[in-house]
């Protein structure tokens, strides 16, 4: 039996030490090389190195010289230990009525008739860091009014962040929230 047991054994050792520990330590390695700010999360840091966010995560922004970033279904917002979608289908009443007050006050503020979809809808894990750039632009006059800075300048901002689609066709333009703000914020310092 102890024959028949030792090659299994045998195994078990050899692809525990290749498959959970040289395989995860070389991958590991070859991402810190090769793409070290992806592989570190795609941290946003300010002058001083201390960590803002990252890129790759949305956060919520609710002060009116700021991009506001789409509804959030994860938890309080933005909670990422909470991240999910809402599970609400579009029949649901609970999702009609919230889509329909945040359509409402999108409109009253921006005296908009037609708004886009992600300034209502949230996204599937509730932590997206980007909104469309129609919806960017049509934040843009609140942003200038909190700010005091002209309308095109702003705008200005908004057009240079916008991200294009991967290979010029996967995907939708986007602007990324947290790194727009904080370029509004380098352009036009609030204090």
């Amino acid at each position: 039996m102890l024959n028949a047991l030792r090659p299994a054994i045998v195994m078990i050792a050899l692809f525990t030490a290749l498959l959970g520990l040289a395989y995860p330590l070389a991958v590991t390695g070859i991402a810190q090389v090769a793409f070290p700010d992806q592989a570190n999360g795609s941290l946003i840091r300010d002058a001083d190195g201390i960590v803002r966010g990252s890129a790759l995560v949305g956060q919520g922004f609710a002060e009116a010289g700021y991009l506001h970033p789409r509804p959030s279904a994860a938890g309080e917002g933005y909670d990422a230990s909470a991240s999910s979608g809402s599970n609400l289908g579009p029949l649901n009443p609970d999702l009609i009525e919230r889509v329909k007050a945040d359509a409402d006050a999108v409109r009253a503020e921006t005296g908009a008739a037609v708004i886009p979809a992600d300034a209502v809808t949230t996204s599937a894990s509730g932590l997206d860091p980007h909104v469309s750039p129609e919806y960017a632009r049509l934040q843009a006059r609140r942003i200038a009014d909190a700010r005091g800075a002209p309308l095109g300048e702003v705008l200005q901002v908004i057009e240079a962040n916008v991200e294009t689609p991967l290979l010029g066709f996967i995907g939708q333009p986007r602007v990324n929230v947290l790194i727009t703000n904080r370029a509004l914020d380098a352009r036009f310092p609030t204090g």
